[in-house]
């Protein structure tokens, strides 16, 4: 396995790429939905894909950040952006589906959602909603659940832009700069993921183009965490 310099603490490794797919919306798109890239999230648990990706998230309705050029999203400043506080109970909150918040004076919903791939992608989600596209912030978060402790595993995440990801709390992984969505692009240090609850945020900023994210748990030998359940909700 190569290892390569990525800003992510402690450490990052490259894993595997998978390039995004997502395409601009074509100029026949007239009608606005999610689908097919989101479903709401369907009643009862949801376990990682075959790859191990978590695909239910409560997703909150982008808020505006203009930003004219994606090089700008250095370590500091992202950093600077994302511990901003937006809205209450930013750092702390496990919203329900249709909850909401207010950031810059308006109010935004919480959407739990399915994704239909392993990448979430956030620029078709605020397309379909008729949200801005470009020039934003969005939030994530998502509970797992896990039938015993599991120590030694790894955060694994791609994102397009940049974003910064947090475990139960505590910062996991930062993807810092103008990159494209990757499969498994950052990974976190040895972390571990607790018996029964745990809950997982993550910010995603971008300026100009799509804007996307995966995110999946990886074992030592690489391989992935698929002994998990997905269950939104307080």
């Amino acid at each position: 396995m190569k290892l390569f310099h990525c800003i992510v603490l402690p450490a990052c490794i490259i894993l595997a790429s998978g390039v995004s797919q997502a395409r601009p919306p074509a100029a026949a798109d007239s009608v606005r939905s999610l689908a097919p890239y989101f479903a709401p999230a369907a009643p009862g648990s949801l376990s990682p894909d075959a790859d191990g990706f978590l695909r239910r998230w409560l997703l909150l309705e982008p808020i505006v950040k203009p930003n004219r050029s994606n090089t700008v999203f250095t370590d500091s400043y992202i950093r600077n952006v994302f511990n901003t506080e937006f809205f209450p109970g930013q750092f702390t909150v496990v919203p329900n589906d249709g909850d909401t918040v207010t950031a810059d004076s308006l109010r935004l919903a919480w959407h739990a959602l399915d994704a239909s791939g392993f990448n979430v992608k956030l620029f078709r989600f605020a397309w379909g909603l008729n949200k801005p596209i470009y020039g934003v912030l969005f939030w994530a978060v998502t509970v797992v659940e896990s039938p015993k402790e599991i120590r030694n595993v790894r955060m694994a995440v791609g994102s397009n832009s940049a974003s910064m990801w947090w475990l139960n709390g505590k910062e996991a992984v930062i993807l810092s700069g103008d990159r494209r969505m990757k499969m498994d692009d950052c990974v976190s240090k040895r972390l571990t993921l607790n018996k029964g609850r745990n809950v997982i945020r993550g910010a995603v900023i971008n300026g100009p183009g799509m804007s996307d994210f995966c995110v999946r748990f990886i074992d030592e030998r690489g391989e992935p965490v698929r002994d998990l359940s997905l269950k939104l909700g307080k």
